[in-house]
């Protein structure tokens, strides 16, 4: 274990290693202050089951649009940099709207600016989270392959650790400190992020190799693009502009120095101008063939036909089955056991199967666990002598391991479909549109317990809701023909 830290702290810099390690295990770690949310919402705001799921689901919309942040960083740089200065950026935009929602009551209480602040705060979890993925895939490029797991694994385990102690704690807070008093207190990992950013390295060099990355796969793109109309504008465009630059050279000789420093602002801005343009290019050239554009809209509609009413589960659960914060928390850890555990016996048995063979094993199963809720809300367990606090575990416990049979899979798939030069920013793609299809069916949730008059104290027609959302859970496995049948869990 010794050495095997060593090699990483040579290979990678014990900096690095810390921000990597901090950053993934605050993401693991916000379920201690989104408990906190989700009763500030409930039991302050009064909110109706509905309302809330919405707010929730618009405060993570950001989410949905990661591959905007990860073009910015990686074609805009900011003083020749492209990664510190973006994770700078979004620990402020994590840091500042909880010292907000904990030193105003005015926000907090308002509907309004409370979910706008959550927006914020995630629109930083978020980009962190796209810059932090860059500079791991730029260190396991730089370091070398045999490193990429050591790397991955570490990344992983930070974040469940982080999940594992902010379930735990999350409870123990909300029954010992205010609400107001959480958000500062959660304030102090963004400031520590933030402050851990100034002493990692972000080195220019790799600006310009970036710049001739895409540089080339705009060419390729726009050649490809054009040359499917019979057009040859794009290399009267090529000559042209080498010309200007041709003659701007012969002019250089004698231009001042502040005349040589604008044009090299200008010329600064025309590449990253051109950059933008070239990976919107790559993201469309690569997204439009069938072997991509297949697998991702099944896994986008699978999240989209489930409507998620998981916030009105929490309704229920904290005010008819009187369930404790601290108890939920447990839960919650369970929930990050058993979805460690689904990790391991995804790799140990499952990973060689047919892709489509596992994702039908996942949907029925997760089916099988919405009628276990059911089952709760319907009481029938209660005839047999089962406590309401088995039901959440159990369920709580299936279900997180079930849907890494779904989830690693994706991942899998998605590492692989990405083809050289824009790997960073399509999977990122592959992410959001995974994250925009469970974004939407957050949305659907709320319109589905708004039509059922679900709310506070009005949980009559919740088994219907159940039953809706066990339906919806199986109707991805009529589209499965979406995914090539040749395609394991593995490889592909």
């Amino acid at each position: 274990m010794a050495s095997w830290a060593g090699r990483m702290r040579t290979a990678f810099g014990a900096s690095f290693l810390w921000l990597v390690c901090f950053i993934y295990f605050i993401q693991g770690f916000r379920s201690f202050v989104w408990t906190a949310v989700s009763y500030q919402m409930k039991d302050v705001m009064k909110l109706s089951p509905s309302a809330s799921q919405f707010s929730v689901s618009l405060a993570y919309f950001p989410w949905s649009i990661k591959p905007l942040y990860g073009i910015l960083s990686d074609c805009v740089p900011i003083k020749q940099r492209k990664r510190t200065p973006y994770l700078i950026i979004s620990s402020c935009l994590s840091l500042f709207p909880w010292i907000f929602l904990g030193l105003s009551e005015t926000l907090r209480s308002s509907s309004s600016f409370f979910t706008a602040l959550l927006m914020v705060q995630n629109l930083g979890s978020a980009m962190a989270d796209v810059v932090i993925d860059a500079m791991v895939a730029e260190a396991v490029r730089s370091s070398g392959p045999e490193f990429a797991g050591d790397l991955q694994s570490l990344s992983w385990s930070s974040m469940a650790i982080g999940g594992i102690f902010g379930s735990l704690l999350g409870g123990y807070a909300l029954s010992n400190l205010s609400i107001h008093v959480i958000y500062v207190v959660f304030s102090a990992l963004p400031f520590l992020q933030l402050v851990s950013c100034i002493f990692v390295e972000d080195s220019p060099k790799g600006v310009q190799s970036v710049a001739d990355e895409h540089k080339y796969l705009d060419d390729q793109s726009v050649v490809s693009v054009f040359s499917e109309k019979g057009s040859t504008e794009p290399f009267r465009f090529e000559g042209t502009r080498r010309r200007k630059v041709s003659r701007k050279n012969n002019k250089r000789r004698t231009m001042s120095r502040g005349t040589e420093a604008n044009e090299k602002q200008n010329r600064s801005t025309e590449s990253s101008s051109l950059s933008l343009r070239s990976a919107f290019f790559s993201l469309c050239a690569a997204f439009k063939q069938p072997a991509i554009l297949r697998p991702m809209a099944w896994f986008f509609f699978s999240n989209v036909t489930v409507p998620n009413i998981s916030t009105v589960m929490f309704y229920y659960q904290t005010e008819v089955l009187l369930l404790e914060a601290s108890f939920l928390g447990t839960a919650r850890v369970i929930g990050w056991l058993s979805l460690m555990l689904g990790t391991y016996i995804y790799n140990r048995y499952f990973k060689h199967k047919k892709l489509r063979n596992i994702l039908v094993f996942a949907h029925v199963g997760l089916a099988i666990i919405s009628l276990l809720d059911i089952i709760l809300v319907s009481r029938l367990h209660v005839q047999y002598g089962i406590a309401d606090k088995y039901m959440v575990l159990w369920g709580s416990a299936l279900a997180d391991a079930i849907n890494q049979f779904k989830m690693m899979p994706f991942l899998i798939l998605s590492g692989q479909l990405c083809p050289p030069g824009i790997e960073g920013t399509l999977f990122a793609l592959f992410m959001s549109i995974n994250n925009l299809g469970s974004t939407l069916g957050s949305f659907l949730g709320a319109a589905l317990a708004s039509a059922l008059n679900i709310s506070t104290g009005q949980f009559d027609n919740l088994a219907l809701g159940l039953t809706v959302q066990t339906v919806g859970t199986l109707l991805p496995v009529g589209f499965l023909f979406l995914i090539p049948t040749e395609v394991t869990g593995l490889t592909v």
